[in-house]
């Protein structure tokens, strides 16, 4: 099995992104069968409980009050309405649902309302997850005493291109919620946003953040960049899909035990790309109609996916890093 390192560095990131597309996959499918069922991929559904009027200037969100996407400001989502769309999630096949609130960082007046939330959606058996922006360690306390199991707060970008995209925060903020965040015993949830730009170093920059955290995160979102009309990024060079699933195959590599999210972008994505994306270690996707403000590939369309594929969607006792005893050990390939 492979061990768990903190201690990759940049070159090292790099020089696996640039392997011949067949080696670098073989190697990341061998990491993935070493720690995961290959034929498993965790569901998790998004839901947006407080949409738009975010006061952020990240280049790449219709959720900022400063751009013209069309997205309009909403308030906070009563508990009875966002109980109704997690009983509807776990309905569709959902194990995990998400509430996400465009926030720079909540009030600490929000916490208790949303941690009612997650105390009805825990009650129906799901695990939790909240994304609200940055959070003081008392708000990430509370969080977890009402029985949030993960928290979402993504690095976006490599720390070298971070002030290209956003100018309102630092990155720095970020990894200090992380901080709060694992210091209260939640679980955390982080990655980041691909095709903003960025170069191929860039990317391992982002990948290298990640996987020298103190602690992996358990959950990995790549992120696909979805241009919105309106915000700066609209009309940025489209990523080339196979960068996209070097970038998973990287994730897999660096972060072994991690889930790997198939993210934003999805919708997009063909089911081919999707079904290498899975192959390449990515073992997690949000699935329902939409993904805080952009569109989602449809529940039918996915299990059909599914289907042609062999997957199965993963019941929540099976989410764990325990190790099979009939996966095949990966392979020794060095990086150069």
């Amino acid at each position: 099995m492979t061990a768990l390192r903190h201690d990759w560095t940049r070159a090292e990131i790099l020089a696996l992104l640039d392997l011949p597309f067949a080696d670098l996959l073989q190697r990341a499918h061998a990491v993935h069968r070493a720690h995961h069922d290959p034929n498993a991929v965790q569901v998790s559904t998004l839901l947006s409980i407080k949409t738009g009027g975010c006061p952020e200037d990240c280049a790449y969100c219709p959720q900022a009050a400063r751009y013209a996407t069309g997205v309009e400001a909403e308030k906070l989502m009563s508990l009875e309405a966002v109980l109704a769309k997690a009983k509807q999630a776990r309905s569709a096949g959902a194990t995990r649902f998400c509430m996400g609130a465009a926030w720079r960082s909540p009030k600490d007046r929000d916490i208790p309302k949303v941690a009612a939330m997650v105390s009805a959606v825990k009650a129906l058996g799901m695990e939790t997850c909240a994304t609200l922006g940055m959070l003081s360690q008392p708000q990430a306390d509370a969080l977890k005493d009402a029985g949030l199991d993960y928290y979402n707060h993504n690095i976006d970008t490599a720390p070298e291109f971070y002030g290209e995209i956003i100018h309102t925060r630092e990155i720095q903020d970020r990894l200090d919620t992380l901080e709060h965040v694992r210091d209260a015993g939640l679980k955390t949830c982080c990655g980041g946003i691909v095709g903003m730009g960025e170069s191929r170093a860039q990317r391992a920059g982002l990948l290298h953040t990640l996987a020298t955290l103190p602690a992996h995160p358990e959950s990995v979102p790549i992120n696909r960049l979805v241009q919105v009309e309106g915000t700066p990024l609209a009309g940025t060079a489209l990523l080339d899909p196979f960068e996209f699933v070097r970038t998973i195959a990287v994730a897999r590599i660096t972060m072994p035990r991690s889930m790997v999210r198939l993210s934003a972008g999805r919708a997009e994505m063909s089911d081919e790309l999707q079904a290498l994306c899975f192959f390449a270690g990515a073992n997690s996707i949000f699935y329902g109609e939409k993904l805080l403000t952009t569109g989602n590939p449809d529940t039918e369309r996915d299990q059909a996916l599914f289907a042609r594929l062999g997957i199965h969607a993963m019941p929540i006792e099976v989410e764990s890093n325990t190790v099979h005893a009939d996966i095949v050990e990966p392979c020794a390939v060095e990086v150069a």
